[in-house]
């Protein structure tokens, strides 16, 4: 099985953690476009119980930009998901990666966009493992 992301769990409380994941996405130019409160969402729509569970759209313009300019449907595949989920030990978080993504275009016009993207929030991942 192929992994579409870095992973980590943090030490963390949930809330704590989706604090450190946006700072740690900032650092690295991504801003949060959106925010999905799953656990919310499920309660609301089929009146379940879920782990507070978050998937955040994250997005950094220029590379967004460079993207989109070089193959408009690349949007489909945009912005980098971001999850953040409560669980026993603390609280998950699983990071998009790019290449994983990217690599079916098997296209040279956005394969150094995705590098670059790789190499960025794989930063994000290892500047939060010091909370693992």
């Amino acid at each position: 099985m192929t992994n579409l992301g870095f992973e980590t769990t943090l030490k963390l409380d949930y809330e704590t953690a989706l604090e450190k994941v946006t700072e740690a996405l900032k650092v690295e130019g991504f801003g949060v476009l959106t925010s999905i409160n799953v656990r919310e969402t499920m309660k609301q729509k089929l009146d379940v119980e879920f782990r507070k569970y978050a998937i955040l759209g994250a997005c950094n313009p220029p590379l967004a930009h460079r993207a989109l300019s070089a193959r408009p449907d690349v949007g489909l595949l945009l912005p980098c998901n971001v999850l953040v989920y409560e669980t026993d030990g603390g609280t998950v978080v699983n990071i998009t990666d790019p290449l994983a993504i990217f690599d079916f275009l098997n296209d040279p016009s956005v394969a150094p966009i995705a590098n670059e993207a790789h190499e960025r929030l794989q930063r994000v991942a290892k500047s939060l493992a010091k909370f693992a």
